[in-house]
């Protein structure tokens, strides 16, 4: 069977392109010779469910290992302590195939107790006996623990578990114990009352922080290319591609494994490509980019569904994409903390920025395409008048923005500063997406993305444009933006760069015009 990328459910080595995890697994093997209980909690499909199956692999030969899956049990598990003692037993007795003499007769013993006698106290002492009677140290591994999220049933599975924890050097009991899933379970939300009134809290206070990176760096992408390009040669050169696919997905594992399997399975053979060769470049990258962000997958749905049920992430969100904000990272604030623990988010330089550019610009067209935004008077011109903006398969960045200061001063000019200082970014953005939705993407370079200043580099079929958007605070300050604008371009290899600038002085001159700094042109607007 030929080995495929895959982006559906857990990757086998027998079957899929997988990164090498070695280091990961010796690195989560010391936590777990160590002693240590904790949580691998990231984003949707991340990798977890993947880590957790080579780690049974990895671990056979010194532990016995129990891999088991929180949607086996289902939600009636959870109505009370005997349903939940049931539903455990039945996972853990269909995932352990050998149990030392007497024990599995002993868990179905306490399937057979009654309601009043299947307890979790009862439980947890037929694992002293297991733990007691194995050969090897037991490790207890649970997946998709989010199952058992606002219950306190469940918390109270978490205590018993910490108490074994504190009294494991005089009873015997678990040598590792990992819970894994998108919810940190340290901040768990219970209900308690009828009400549904709930609040943060948690006894899994004894798990040691797990330091392990799941996100893939270049290497780990260039191990995979390499694999496949072993299989068809087609001549790629693997250090660009890699770099490339790292660029737009900042090591999320999904996205990467998406992007190849499209590569793979749905680019070649097609006008633009016509062969896996043609299909392994920088063009066929962007391609895949572009169906990736426009194609509806399990991952996209369930961030949208977070975002909408989360109103104070959707507008922290909207602040550091339109408002340019610099949002310093606070361990403390507990939108951030949902936003990092749903995926939204990454933390760089102490600071919250969006995980990747694949996320940035899913999120910028959530809200640019929104209905209300699609309403706006600027949208539906630029609408009406796309293809003006478009020659010979080009964008035409001149007159994009020639355009853009004649709509904006005539719809908006007379709007107040702090209109313009907060949502002028978004008005261009909101212009230009119409424009090249469907065949060009962009996004803004975050190292330079603040309250004053903003890079969009835009993609059209190849070409890139790179745009500094900034509010004007006087000549000289204009002056240091162009140099560091020209700086820019020497990073893209481009001669010409754009800066649209949203200017407050009342005898502004709003226009268009380009002058030259050394050897590069920058065609410069003020609105």
């Amino acid at each position: 069977m030929a080995k495929r990328f895959n982006t559906t459910g857990a990757c086998l080595p027998a079957r899929h392109y997988m990164v090498d995890l070695t280091s990961r697994l010796n690195a989560i093997k010391v936590m777990i010779d160590n002693g240590d209980y904790f949580t691998i909690n990231c984003g949707r499909q991340y990798g977890k469910t993947t880590t957790l199956l080579s780690l049974v692999t990895w671990l056979k030969s010194d532990y016995e290992v129990v891999f088991l899956d929180f949607q086996r049990m289902g939600s009636v598990a959870y109505e009370n302590e005997a349903t939940f003692v049931d539903g455990f037993l039945r996972v853990l007795l269909m995932s352990v195939r050998k149990f030392p003499e007497g024990i599995r007769e002993q868990f179905l013993s306490l399937r057979k107790e009654t309601a009043e006698n299947r307890t979790l106290a009862a439980l947890f002492e037929a694992f002293v006996y297991w733990c007691a009677e194995s050969e090897r140290p037991v490790v207890l591994m649970i997946d998709e623990v989010d199952t058992a999220t606002n219950n306190q049933v469940f918390l109270d599975f978490l205590a018993q578990i910490r108490a074994a924890y504190l009294t494991r050097d005089i009873i015997p009991t678990f040598q590792s114990v990992i819970l894994a899933g998108v919810h940190d379970v340290r901040n768990i939300k219970r209900k308690i009352r009828p009400d549904d009134e709930s609040k943060v809290n948690s006894p899994w206070n004894i798990a040691a922080d797990y330091l392990v990176n799941m996100s893939f760096q270049m290497d780990d992408i260039a191990s995979m290319l390499t694999q496949y390009e072993e299989d068809y040669h087609t001549g790629m050169d693997i250090e660009k591609i890699s770099s490339l696919i790292y660029d737009y997905t900042s090591g999320y594992p999904f996205l990467i494994s998406r992007i190849c399997k499209l590569m793979d399975e749905n680019l070649a053979d097609t006008d633009e490509f016509h062969d896996r060769n043609a299909v392994w470049t920088e063009e066929g990258v962007m391609e895949a980019v572009k169906l990736v962000l426009n194609e509806k997958n399990a991952l996209f749905q369930s961030l949208f569904e977070k975002l909408n049920r989360y109103p104070e992430m959707k507008n922290r969100i909207y602040e550091l994409l339109f408002r340019g904000q610099t949002i310093p990272y606070n361990a403390d604030d507990p939108v951030t903390d949902l936003l990092q623990m749903f995926g939204f988010v990454r933390v760089e330089n102490a600071t919250v920025q969006i995980a990747n550019r694949i996320f940035e610009t899913r999120l910028y067209n959530y809200f640019l395409l929104s209905p209300e935004a699609e309403k706006d008077e600027l949208f539906r011109l630029a609408d009406r008048e796309k293809s003006q903006f478009i020659s010979h398969g080009r964008l035409n960045m001149d007159y994009l923005l020639e355009k853009f200061v004649e709509y904006f001063d005539d719809i908006y000019g007379d709007k107040g500063e702090k209109f313009v200082e907060d949502d002028g970014r978004r008005y261009f953005m909101l212009f230009l997406k119409p424009i090249i939705n469907g065949t060009g993407n962009y996004y803004v370079e975050a190292r330079t993305r603040n309250h004053e200043q903003t890079d969009l580099i835009i993609d059209y079929l190849g070409t890139q444009h790179v745009v500094e958007l900034k509010i004007w605070r006087g000549n000289s300050y204009n002056e240091r933006g162009e140099q560091q604008l020209s700086g820019y371009l020497d990073h893209y290899h481009l001669k010409k760069g754009y800066m649209l600038s949203f200017c407050f002085n009342k005898n502004k001159n709003i226009g268009v015009h380009q002058i030259t700094l050394g050897d590069k042109v920058l065609v410069e607007a003020i609105v």
